[in-house]
């Protein structure tokens, strides 16, 4: 990029949505581990031969993550502008982007935690359980710490999705890096501004694939 290129970009406008970028998907991405492994426990644990097995709860937690899931980021985010609206008093803004980003996002997280729960050695439990651990042991101490490997791979997977859905959400007014390409790059015809938004939001990509790499590495054992 020469001088003249660089002379096109707004700096202060590009940092100002990067930061709402990097706000909204930290903070969803937060919310989404906690919650997706609370529903991804819930449609483990509650299925067949499971600790609480229960078809009704399962049914009802499998519907719902279903639902969620297959929901179009862009029309759920128009969906919640009631629910955004009576939580927060306003639609715009890196906050109200948050209630979508977080409800799109953990039921797809919650299938990839079921699934690195159901890796988990069989043996393993049954061991905990003959030597008297009960069901809150089983949970914390053996299932949450055998499937970490898996759950932070699949939070870094979510995370990436996130800052996708941070571009969506840019669009009816979030903020961010996709409310800058599109308003101030596509309106205004400058390419130069959806290049570099492009850029860093690729960066942003990158830092979160690291870490959720340096992570998983860290935390397997085998």
């Amino acid at each position: 990029m020469d001088e003249g290129f660089l002379s096109n970009v707004n700096w202060d406008n590009m940092l100002e949505a990067t930061w709402e970028t990097v706000y909204m998907s930290s903070i969803a991405i937060v919310f989404t581990f906690i919650l997706g492994i609370a529903l991804g426990l819930l449609l483990f644990l509650t299925s067949r031969n499971q600790l609480w097995s229960n078809p009704v709860i399962n049914w009802f937690t499998a519907a719902f993550v279903n639902i969620f899931r297959s929901i179009p980021f862009i029309i759920l985010i128009i969906l919640l502008i009631p629910f955004t609206v009576a939580i927060l008093n306003t639609m715009l803004g890196p906050q109200a982007a948050l209630p979508a980003l977080i409800i799109g996002a953990a039921p797809f997280y919650a299938r990839l935690v079921e699934i690195g729960l159901r890796e988990v050695d069989k043996g393993v439990i049954e061991a905990a359980r003959s030597m008297g651990s009960n069901q809150f042991q089983i949970i914390f101490k053996v299932l949450l710490p055998e499937s970490m490997p898996a759950l932070i791979s699949g939070i870094t997977v979510t995370s990436i999705a996130l800052v996708g859905y941070t571009a969506m959400a840019g669009v009816i007014g979030a903020g961010g890096l996709g409310d800058l390409a599109y308003r101030d790059g596509f309106q205004r015809n400058n390419a130069e501004v959806t290049l570099v938004a492009t850029v860093i939001t690729l960066v942003i990509v990158f830092i979160f694939q690291g870490i959720g790499d340096v992570l998983t590495r860290k935390l397997d054992k085998r």
